[in-house]
């Protein structure tokens, strides 16, 4: 029954990520570090996704996306852009490596503005509610068997990584569940506008934002 409601227009029910994505030259110096990892220690899903930091997690109806945008534009142009930093490694034991985020205070403020303005619109149901990252990180390869992850941290503890990259707008992806690549939704510009003007923009046109080359892959 509950596949047959999800054949009816705006019944889809999508995954979907909310990200910061940082710069090419960044991006590729991650992805480096990332297939890296994917050669010595097996671990050939280290390949897959592209570089990111996961604001917010969730599954929702299509029907409900224009809504979850709208909201998400409210708050992209309140936002002021950032800088974010990236600096050295850690793990979550004991399935996970990733790249810290040292500078983790307005990363966290803009989670927190998001799920204010869109944690309602963003549940399905009790049992689907959206998973917002307060621990902001840039992963590096997931769901380690205990050999990779133990041999693998035993190094990586003591690699070190920097870089740097100024915030200045959040992607919206998705995909349908029974899919694999994400597609991206809208761009959402830091504009720190105040809070006169973005009621303006409201009922106005809000220029668009031409995505460059390297977002436009598959993720």
């Amino acid at each position: 029954m509950e596949n047959n409601i999800q054949l009816l227009p705006g019944y889809r029910v999508n995954e979907y990520l909310l990200v910061l994505r940082p710069p090419e030259e960044l991006w590729n110096k991650i992805v480096k570090v990332k297939e890296g990892f994917a050669e010595v220690y097996q671990c050939a899903q280290a390949r897959w996704g592209q570089p990111h930091i996961t604001l917010a997690k969730f599954v929702q109806y299509e029907m409900m996306e224009a809504r979850i945008v709208n909201r998400l534009n409210i708050v992209g142009m309140g936002q002021y852009p950032f800088k974010v930093e990236l600096r050295d490694y850690g793990s979550f034991p004991s399935h996970s490596i990733y790249i810290n985020v040292a500078t983790k205070i307005p990363v966290q403020h803009l989670i927190k503005q998001v799920r204010s303005e869109g944690q309602r619109l963003m549940k399905l149901n009790d049992d689907n509610k959206p998973h917002f990252i307060m621990e902001p990180h840039v992963t590096v390869a997931r769901k380690l068997q205990p050999w990779q992850y133990e041999k693998a941290w035993l190094a990586y503890s003591n690699k070190h990584f920097t870089g740097r990259f100024i915030a200045d707008g959040m992607l919206l992806l998705k995909r349908p569940q029974s899919e694999k690549a994400y597609q991206i939704v809208q761009r959402f510009a830091f504009q720190n506008l105040p809070v006169a003007t973005i009621q303006g923009e409201l009922f106005g046109y809000v220029p668009g934002y031409e995505l460059p080359d390297y977002c436009m892959r598959t993720w």
